[in-house]
């Protein structure tokens, strides 16, 4: 039986339809309009590409975008004083530090100096604490992603062995966390946890992100499982070996096309909901 494809795109596409009806109704009530602001220190091209498209899906849905380019040798210090004019602007409700930066700043103290009413992208330690703890908080963008297109699809989580390969702060900590909040049973595994692939035979859902190409093969994924490919590599290839698995799944996310776009649409869902509790 061919597998359920979670297409993200369709799922994000729909949602920016609901989210340009609730910017409008937002601005003819307060006359105000939410406003992402995004950083970009260095010029890395595809983490500029990646910010073109967060400021296109912004206006996409009639909300504005505030690009702030810093220069390669930016120090921690200068980071940090445009972060906190950030913080201090009425008029910008959420603020993105594009991933990486260069490495003569000391990114984490620079997540974290985001407040945690404008954090969207949820990357600061106390946002990761709250979500953790089921307390109100704007989740990492990508786990957060993941969660809206198993609701979207009705996939049942809940008693399910989840098996998440990657411990990043931003993608495979806190999506651990919240398929644990949902009631999965959750391991975490990475790139160096020995007998790997015994651990995947195990997954009811399979979540890679890991961040190594095909590193997570298809005969390591029983028949039946909820496949969730968070990677991203040249060629178009993720983490997981998807193509076999597509008459074996009960369910897959699709490289590209799956988790990518619902990362950037739950940035901007974020800044909405951000937007709309300070603008009223």
């Amino acid at each position: 039986m061919a597998a359920l494809v979670l297409d993200g795109k369709q799922c994000a596409k729909e949602t920016e339809e609901r989210l340009a009806k609730q910017v409008a109704k937002l601005k003819e009530r307060t006359g105000g309009t939410p406003i992402l602001a995004t950083i970009l220190v260095g010029a890395d091209p595809s983490s500029a590409t990646y910010v073109k498209m967060k400021g296109n899906a912004c206006r996409r849905v009639g909300m504005d975008s505030l690009a702030i380019e810093l220069p390669e040798t930016t120090t921690t210090e200068e980071l940090l004083a445009k972060i906190e004019d950030l913080n201090a602007n009425p008029d910008v409700h959420g603020i993105l530090l594009q991933h990486p930066v260069p490495e003569q700043i000391n990114e984490r103290a620079c997540f974290d100096a985001i407040a945690a009413h404008k954090d969207v992208d949820g990357v600061t330690c106390l946002g990761f604490g709250r979500m953790a703890m089921k307390e109100p908080a704007f989740g990492a963008a990508t786990p957060a992603g993941v969660m809206r297109l198993l609701e979207a699809y009705d996939i049942d989580i809940e008693g399910k062995h989840a098996v998440v390969v990657g411990r990043s702060p931003i993608l495979g900590k806190p999506m651990a966390m919240m398929l644990l909040n949902a009631n999965a049973t959750v391991t975490i595994c990475h790139s160096r946890t020995q007998n790997l692939s015994d651990i995947v035979k195990q997954a009811d859902i399979i979540v890679g992100a890991v961040g190594k190409p095909e590193l997570i093969k298809a005969d390591w994924i029983k028949d039946g499982a909820i496949v969730i490919d968070a990677g991203y590599h040249q060629g178009g290839i993720g983490d997981i070996e998807l193509a076999p698995l597509y008459e074996r799944a009960s369910a897959i996310t699709p490289v590209p096309g799956g988790v990518g776009p619902m990362t950037i649409n739950t940035l901007i869902l974020q800044t909405l909901e951000s937007g709309l509790k300070q603008l009223s």
